[in-house]
């Protein structure tokens, strides 16, 4: 078994760990990390369910090897909120407008909206079933998402101004 040793900052917080060459992030974050918020649905990267952000950009970790992101900055779900603990207006958004329904597609949803808004604060409805288009969602039906997003993007734009 071929292992290396990474460095890894994951939701703010540095990590020195040896990993097996093949372990992918999601393992790694699941397993030796404990943080479980990053779902693995299909292990395929056609669900989106362990969405994360890498260098603030999304990466499906059960497609990413652990090594791949030595030297990278990782970005949970469970990294989405503010350093005082409370929740972004992405997640108060999703709350507000029943955007969960059983969470299991939440943090993949949470972290690709959260790239998508880092980019566009003033999106469509249209550009934002777009930027979900790769993840999977059985619950919601998507307009609850669709309108937490747009909810949460009109508040970010109401704290630029």
């Amino acid at each position: 078994m071929d292992q290396r040793i990474i460095h890894i900052s994951v939701n703010g917080k540095s990590y020195e760990r040896e990993v097996e060459t093949r372990r992918t992030l999601a393992d790694f974050l699941r397993i030796d990390l404990k943080l479980t918020g990053t779902h693995l649905g299909c292990e395929h990267g056609v669900c989106g369910a362990c969405t994360v952000l890498l260098n603030g950009h999304t990466a499906r970790a059960c497609l990413t090897l652990a090594v791949q992101a030595d030297d990278c900055e990782v970005t949970t779900i469970e990294g989405l909120a503010h350093p005082d603990g409370t929740l972004s207006e992405l997640q108060l958004a999703f709350r507000e407008c029943h955007g969960l329904q059983c969470g299991f597609c939440t943090p993949g949803m949470l972290t690709t909206l959260t790239e998508f808004l880092n980019e566009n604060l003033s999106p469509t409805d249209a550009e934002i079933r777009d930027a979900i288009s790769g993840n999977l969602c059985r619950c919601t039906g998507y307009q609850a998402i669709v309108d937490a997003t747009l909810l949460a993007a009109r508040k970010l734009r109401e704290k630029r101004v």
